[in-house]
């Protein structure tokens, strides 16, 4: 069974996107769509801008969803997934790719999502960390320990979950790991405290642009990362994706459950290859891949 997986903030390059829209008309006519849709040419701030301004999350979100959703549209009927997911952003990608929403509807919840999140990391300073060769179990007890907002963010892989918080909460985090003996537990550099309770204001605002938008039945399960479970029902991938703005990505678990469901390739469509070296470190018997047109 083929899996495909969409990749979230952080895969971004500059570049990215202009094969496709050089070389298929397609893919031109999408990206077109989405300058409209945008009131902004981010094509030109993926194919040449500079890498800077390619980092701030109101482009960084939408032109990897660009480059994701597209690579999936010209790859035409060579696209047949039995099951998708995406982590964080990518989820949005993973929706429109399996026919939950459609291209306008997720671009346009990807940009709203994208200036929320943007505006709740001015409002409240924020960051994240990464702690390696750590049990998730310590990870959580530590967080849980800390007079301060920290929390568990992503859960990518074992002995890798990502923290997020206020500066002063993931400085007590690592000085505790550290006391424990951690020593790889590192600052990331984001804009602020995704999947975190510091979240709460672009969750609210958000929350109503999903509500309101078209949702229909997908052609195959969307593994979301509020449970890491499948769902094919409308209403419960909404309130999920509601959810998913404070709550963990829980991807250890999601490629867990694909993997127990049948999976037997992952394939990644977007830019980098993040997701394929998280999935080896799962599995390193189940191929994973970066997808092409002619998968």
């Amino acid at each position: 069974m083929k899996a495909y997986l969409f990749p979230g903030q952080g895969a971004q390059f500059v570049g990215m996107g202009k094969d496709l829209y050089d070389n298929h008309s397609l893919a031109k006519e999408l990206f077109e769509e989405a300058n409209a849709i945008l009131g902004f040419r981010i094509t030109d701030q993926m194919f040449a801008g500079e890498e800077a301004d390619l980092k701030q999350t109101r482009v960084t979100q939408p032109a990897i969803f660009l480059h994701s959703v597209i690579l999936a549209k010209v790859m035409g009927n060579n696209f047949q997934p039995d099951m998708v997911a995406g982590h964080s952003l990518g989820e949005f990608s993973a929706l429109v790719a399996n026919g939950a929403l459609s291209f306008a509807e997720g671009l346009t919840l990807v940009s709203k999502r994208a200036m929320a999140m943007q505006k709740a990391c001015e409002a409240q300073p924020s960051t994240m960390a990464a702690i390696l060769m750590a049990d998730d179990e310590m990870v959580e007890k530590v967080c849980s320990e800390i007079d301060d907002i920290v929390v568990p963010a992503n859960y990518n892989c074992p002995g890798q979950l990502v923290i997020s918080g206020t500066f002063t909460g993931i400085d007590k985090a690592i000085a505790r790991f550290a006391e424990l003996g951690i020593r790889r537990a590192m600052k990331l550099n984001v804009g602020g405290a995704f999947h975190s309770p510091l979240m709460e204001p672009a969750k609210l605002e958000l929350s109503e642009a999903i509500n309101n938008a078209r949702f229909s039945k997908p052609v195959c399960p969307v593994y979301q990362n509020v449970t890491g479970l499948p769902e094919t029902d409308p209403a419960r991938i909404r309130e999920n994706l509601v959810a998913q703005l404070t709550s963990p990505v829980r991807w250890t678990q999601t490629i867990s459950n694909m993997i127990n469901d049948g999976a037997t390739i992952f394939i990644e469509l977007g830019p980098g290859k993040v997701l394929q070296g998280l999935v080896k470190k799962l599995n390193k018997d189940i191929p994973a891949e970066s997808g092409t047109l002619s998968d």
